[in-house]
């Protein structure tokens, strides 16, 4: 048993080796192959979410093959006289254009077919309708479509995340009370109040902690899904941060535990947070949909290097990175896993308290170590000792995650207090 122990350990050792030494970032190009018909042809490959950028690169001289991935935010149907510009430059400086599936586009540029236009690649040798072409890269490639199309309607994979989360929790919440034999009339409120506490903390503490600039520059998207620069717009809250739920969720849930189910917080807080372990797997899987939230650059050879072609402008250069919203999703289910053990298997649930510290101090101990391999969410407005906002803002709860455990020696039930009925 003792060799199996040390032969996980040396595995977990290599990968988190690998993960902190082999970055990689030498500029904005990555490395693949094209492969035509039989012959392979090295090719410099090109992304950004900018169309700026993207006509800018137009001029760039490179002595090599290049492949320039084209995103859907290049494209955007208000800016469609400068998209077509662009490609039109690009077709000027001898790049030809490919849909999806690699099949070369003749046509011209129209405003309903804009959205085909996938690749543009030149080469020494132009590629003909009837080549077989295919892009192979070192790296895995995660360019998803945005959601589920409902024809005029898009339901969002970022927002079926988020249904995902409280639905569950929802269904999950409703085991616990059937467990603890609490009245599910106190259900609804606590879904209520989760909710506001959620979505509203998370917004106010992303704005606050990661974008303030937000209150001078477009008030409105503080508080609503739409953005009043360049015109009013549907955008859905594009920035959420855990630390500002987090403390939403502390007030809110101290209101519905003295105001209306009137237990012990802690007694609250306890089956909460194995719920909210769950939802934040949820939310970080939503995160990977959207491209958002990603790593630091990787070594495009490393088994963990992706590309997010569609990430935003904010993060830099688009070359492999750490797909970092999977390693804190993991962790998360990893932390539902363990405290629903604990819950249904030990008697740690009649000590109020001891499984709200205990999810305090790893699911910030999760958060605290997966920001080494984070690009920086916006500016950095809070840091120390080499800490960004996001570990600095973790460490308080860590600490508060021990003194709660401490703490729950206090607030001790027993099993027959725990299942009094309401």
């Amino acid at each position: 048993m003792s060799t199996l122990f040390f032969r996980i350990y040396l595995v977990i050792f290599a990968l988190m080796t690998q993960c902190f030494f082999a970055q990689n970032n030498k500029d904005s190009l990555s490395d693949g192959t094209l492969k035509i018909n039989s012959a392979e042809i090295p090719v410099k490959i090109y992304t950004t979410s900018e169309i700026s950028n993207l006509t800018a690169f137009a001029d760039r001289k490179i002595d090599q093959n290049v492949l320039v991935i084209l995103n859907k935010s290049n494209f955007e149907p208000a800016y469609f006289n400068f998209s077509a510009l662009t490609l039109s430059k690009l077709k000027n400086v001898k790049y030809q254009f490919f849909d999806k599936n690699f099949k070369l586009i003749d046509t011209a540029v129209t405003p309903e077919n804009i959205e085909t236009f996938k690749y543009a690649v030149k080469s020494q040798k132009p590629v003909t309708a009837s080549d077989s072409v295919e892009l192979e890269t070192p790296f895995k490639i995660w360019d998803p479509s945005t959601g589920i199309h409902l024809g005029p309607i898009t339901l969002h994979y970022y927002s079926l995340m988020f249904i995902f989360a409280f639905g569950f929790g929802y269904i999950l919440m409703t085991k616990i009370f059937k467990i603890d034999n609490v009245n599910q009339k106190y259900l609804e409120p606590l879904f209520t109040w989760t909710l506001i506490g959620t979505i509203l903390g998370a917004r106010m503490g992303h704005v606050i902690f990661y974008q303030p600039e937000l209150f001078k520059e477009d008030f409105w998207s503080v508080f609503l899904p739409i953005s009043t620069k360049n015109g009013l717009k549907f955008t859905g809250f594009s920035g959420l941060a855990s630390h500002g739920a987090t403390i939403a969720l502390i007030f809110t849930t101290l209101y519905y535990s003295f105001k209306i189910i009137k237990k012990n917080p802690f007694w609250v807080y306890d089956r909460l947070g194995i719920v909210v372990a769950l939802g934040g797997a949820f939310v970080r899987m939503g995160n990977f949909f959207n491209s958002e939230i990603i790593g630091k650059p990787v070594d495009p050879n490393s088994p963990f290097a992706l590309l997010f072609p569609q990430q935003s402008k904010e993060y830099g250069v688009t070359i492999p990175r750490y797909p970092t919203q999977l390693f804190e999703a993991a962790g998360y289910v990893a932390l539902f896993v363990l405290l629903w053990f604990l819950y249904r298997k030990t008697d740690k649930k009649y000590q109020q308290g001891w499984l709200f510290g205990l999810f305090f101090i790893i699911l910030w101990a999760i958060r605290f170590f997966v920001e080494f391999l984070k690009e920086p969410q916006g500016e950095e407005f809070i840091e120390f000792g080499g800490l960004n906002t996001g570990q600095v803002l973790s460490i308080p709860f860590m600490i508060a995650g021990v003194v709660i455990m401490i703490m729950s020696k206090k607030f001790k039930i027993t099993q027959a207090e725990n299942e009094k009925p309401e």
